[in-house]
């Protein structure tokens, strides 16, 4: 496995239209798990869900063909893999000719599986099936419109706060951004807080989510910072944390943690997204 200082992601480099599964670079979870405290005994389950959208490749005749790419990453397995090794591994099928979609959704499938050290699930949807694709905002009540003052653009927890009686709703801010730790580029998204417990205030969870916008970690080690921050300063017996990035280089990664629900969200993509 490559770490962001040893990978040669970041770093000017060229694309290649031949197949090769050696451009995917892993790095370990454990690390910035470590971050949080989090040891093997994880507080929540979950998947990340990836969605590309330049997938192309040849039929045995020279012809292009594409495909809409959705992989569905568990939570549990040993590592990540760099959105833009992604990128280019998933171009390297460019000029390649393979005999059909499932001969290239069995190669993705056992490449990535090597990749995240866990079975990953893999689906292609040719230009018919892409046409039933929609947009809608995440469920939940938007937070946005809160006049708050905001000073604060690095992780707090303290801004979180939860008092009251028990309640159970969904809340949603669209002022979510981070930032890549190998190229420093921002990564701008929304996020979804589905939770049961006393009241969260409101005002200190925009803080917060906020306070990510100058914070630089992968999307999925974002997503399970809030997570644990949300159990620790504001107590729910249930909790779920999903968030949908904007995509960049043609991929968007959707993180989804949760102490309590097994099912995964809908895969829709947001507006910005």
């Amino acid at each position: 496995m490559s770490t962001p200082n040893t990978s040669p992601l970041g770093k000017p480099g060229g694309y290649t239209g031949r197949y090769d599964r050696a451009l995917l670079h892993s790095m370990p979870r454990v690390e910035g798990r470590a971050r949080l405290g989090l040891g093997a005994a994880l507080p929540f389950t979950g998947f990340d869900v990836w969605n590309a959208y330049e997938l192309s490749w040849l039929d045995p005749r020279g012809k292009p063909d594409v495909a809409l790419a959705t992989f569905l990453v568990p939570a549990d397995t040993p590592a990540i893999v760099e959105s833009k090794s992604l990128k280019l591994y998933l171009n390297s099928f460019a000029q390649t000719p393979f005999v059909g979609v499932e001969a290239v959704r069995e190669a993705i499938t056992r490449d990535l599986a090597r990749a995240f050290g866990g079975s990953v699930a893999v689906t292609l949807k040719g230009r018919a099936a892409s046409a039933d694709e929609r947009i809608a905002d995440l469920d939940g009540e938007c937070i946005d419109d809160l006049d708050v003052a905001i000073d604060r653009y690095t992780p707090d927890p303290s801004l979180l706060s939860a008092s009251g009686g028990i309640v159970e709703e969904t809340l949603v801010s669209n002022l979510l951004r981070s930032n890549c730790p190998v190229t420093g580029q921002p990564d701008w998204g929304s996020v979804q807080v589905h939770y049961r417990g006393p009241r969260i205030d409101r005002a200190g969870l925009l803080r917060y989510i906020v306070s990510f916008r100058e914070h630089q970690d992968f999307h999925e080690h974002c997503v399970e910072r809030m997570f644990v921050d949300l159990m620790t300063r504001s107590a729910p017996d249930r909790l779920s944390v999903y968030a949908r990035y904007t995509r960049r280089g043609g991929i968007d990664i959707n993180p989804f943690r949760s102490n309590f629900e097994t099912v995964l969200p809908a895969n829709v993509r947001t507006p910005r997204q």
